[in-house]
């Protein structure tokens, strides 16, 4: 195999990674509070460089040469705020701060994060549209009385995006618990009678998509190209011979 081939066979798989990471995002467009991902591209030099930075051993100059092959580098969270819209449902909240989240409990009693805050009101408990209870901030359950003061009840955390990874339903699995804060006050941060909307850029996502298939195409048929002159060049030599 030449070594052509193994850079564009890297590239299509990087772009079928692509196409799953976008075609999630687009399925979750009018998810309450979704936030986007991203994907990273490098090179094998980029670890080529850090190895580099941290030993005292030099790659070799072949190494350098021929490790250009394209590699996901990592995945990322989009944390900027979706937008903020009126419902008028009293159930309904939305968190004005893009780095503030929900505490939810699901049914295996296991604590996760959202930012989904269309809620709803089960056996008397503030739960969401999963069926996760939400949390005071001595993870227990909110039970909803006849005014709205179980709101102040309702217990809202900082930590960054690095710190949280997805782990279905909308919800957040914490990495490191010390990096999580409590907010006070947390009315201030909450807005009432309103949900946040996907940051997912539907236009943008699609655009993306296609970018995505098309550099997935033209890799495969430089493969094809390829493949196509060794034949040639094969079926020559024999001849010759």
């Amino acid at each position: 195999m030449t070594q052509g081939t193994y850079t564009l066979a890297a590239n299509m798989i990087n772009q079928i990674n692509r196409v799953d990471m976008i075609s999630n995002n687009i399925a979750n467009v009018n998810t309450t509070g979704f936030k986007q991902d991203h994907l990273s591209e490098g090179s094998f030099n980029n670890y080529l460089t850090k190895m580099n930075e941290n030993s005292e051993k030099e790659p070799m100059p072949l190494s350098t040469v021929m490790n250009t092959i394209p590699k996901i580098d990592g995945k990322f969270i989009n944390s900027k705020l979706g937008s903020i819209t009126a419902t008028g449902n009293k159930l309904d909240f939305a968190l004005s701060q893009g780095d503030t989240f929900f505490k939810v409990q699901n049914q295996n009693g296991e604590t996760f994060l959202t930012r989904d805050g269309s809620f709803k009101s089960v056996n008397g408990e503030l739960v969401t549209q999963n069926g996760n209870k939400v949390l005071n901030e001595n993870n227990e359950p909110i039970e909803l009385g006849e005014g709205e003061e179980f709101i102040n009840n309702i217990a809202v955390v900082s930590t960054n995006y690095n710190n949280i990874e997805k782990v279905g339903d909308n919800n957040y699995r914490v990495k490191d618990a010390q990096g999580v804060e409590i907010v006070e006050n947390n009315t201030e941060y909450i807005v009432k009678g309103s949900i946040e909307r996907s940051n997912v850029n539907s236009i943008k996502s699609m655009v993306a998509l296609i970018d995505a298939n098309r550099r997935f195409e033209q890799a495969q048929k430089a493969i094809n190209g390829i493949d196509q002159m060794n034949e040639k060049v094969i079926n020559s030599v024999g001849n010759d011979q």
